[in-house]
């Protein structure tokens, strides 16, 4: 035996026999095996990008946007009490003009069943330009909040800010505020539906019935259903039953949030 051959560690000779005779089938499979492992790296990745990051993202550029929405607001941010009635008529809900911009938040909604610190801007437009950033997207042919017609929004539920992940969770008599320039309209939640999503006639001015004429203000939230899917769509139905002008201050369930909102304001 050779010096060299003396002091080769055990088992070197076959390790190098073995590495020198593999077949071309086994390099396949070995090739195949790393590209199996990279592509599970970049899903993992992937789906910590889409069900965190994305979340991050959405709710900074989201708090902005209510931030600067705010600074446009001109009136008190607790309730003004009022002596004379303990439900005072404001007559009929202040209405903005239709927006065709997209892009352009106008509004804030409040619903207290996802949390006391829950506010989310409305953007016009539900294209995904407005719904990964921006919150609630208005659909731009739908009434405007406090209009006799139907005030149409969609969010998404478990990315891009969750803005409606909790949306079956509410109950019958469950009040959403949704804030603009001119006051607060309060609108109480009726019902929930699960619909295909070609199902356009939801959002129509009164829902699911495309020929009616409108008599009531309601609001319609869509989102995807299930949770962590798109094959359906979530409806949420709601009616209006008051409003009240900016000058009168927040209805008081959502005095401290919108205070908060206010603080932020740039």
């Amino acid at each position: 035996m050779s010096r060299r051959e003396a002091h080769a560690p055990v088992g070197s000779h076959g390790a190098r026999n073995r590495r020198q005779g593999r077949s071309p089938g086994q390099w396949i499979i070995q090739i195949l095996g790393e590209l199996l492992i990279t592509l599970g790296l970049l899903l993992v990745l992937y789906v910590v990008w889409e069900l965190w990051w994305t979340n991050i993202d959405a709710n900074r550029k989201q708090d902005q946007a209510v931030g600067n929405l705010f600074a446009e607001f001109d009136g008190p941010v607790e309730p003004v009490p009022e002596p004379a009635a303990d439900n005072p008529d404001y007559g009929d809900p202040a209405v903005l003009p239709a927006i065709e911009e997209e892009g352009r938040t106008f509004a804030v909604v409040y619903i207290p069943r996802f949390g006391e610190t829950y506010s989310r801007p409305v953007t016009s437009g539900v294209g995904t330009a407005v719904l990964d950033s921006l919150g609630l997207g208005h659909y731009p042919s739908t009434a405007m909040p406090g209009e006799v017609g139907n005030f149409a929004v969609a969010g998404h539920r478990q990315t891009h800010g969750q803005v409606l992940d909790a949306i079956h969770t509410l109950v019958p008599g469950d009040k959403i505020y949704v804030q603009t320039k001119d006051g607060y309209y309060s609108y109480v939640y009726r019902n929930n539906q699960i619909v295909l999503p070609d199902r356009v006639d939801v959002i129509a001015p009164v829902p699911t019935q495309p020929a009616a004429v409108p008599t009531e203000r309601f609001l319609t939230m869509t989102s995807c259903n299930p949770r962590f899917g798109a094959e359906e769509r979530i409806i949420a139905y709601a009616v209006m039953d008051s409003w009240q002008p900016l000058s009168a201050g927040p209805p008081a369930e959502i005095a401290p949030q919108v205070a908060h909102n206010a603080q932020g304001a740039g």
